[in-house]
């Protein structure tokens, strides 16, 4: 019988991530560099401390051309309640946590720590290739 396909199959190993004391203008140019929409923020020891998305940038853009401000850090705008995915969870446990929420991307963790992340596009990639 073959094993089940888990996260760790499919997600991608290299992800961009954020430090919680890094500039948020900077982190604004990795995202706008890199075209995604948001990116872990980690501390020292690569345990997930929150999540900066571009929703979360917009109010220093706004403030930084308005006020001339050279912005906050990292810690000042991410969100701090991270839904997060286990390296061990099956791909059919996470199509229904990505079916149940509109998060476009999980950060995958073991041990509680950053080792990827999955996509939705990883998700259906996944069940294409299965279908044959």
């Amino acid at each position: 019988m073959a094993r089940p396909l888990n996260v760790t199959d499919y997600m991608a190993k290299e992800c961009i991530t954020f430090r919680p004391d890094q500039n948020v203008l900077e982190a604004i140019q990795t995202l706008l560099t890199n075209r995604i929409s948001g990116a872990p923020v980690v501390d020292d020891e690569n345990r997930i401390v929150g999540i900066l998305s571009e929703k979360d940038c917009l109010p220093v853009i706004l403030e930084a051309s308005y006020h001339n401000d050279p912005g906050k850090l990292v810690r000042d705008l991410m969100s701090t309640n991270v839904t997060t995915v286990d390296a061990e969870a099956s791909l059919m446990d996470v199509a229904e946590k990505f079916i149940a929420t509109s998060f476009r991307r999980f950060p995958v963790v073991s041990k509680g720590k950053l080792v990827g992340q999955i996509s939705r596009r990883d998700v259906l990639r996944a069940i294409e290739t299965l279908r044959g």
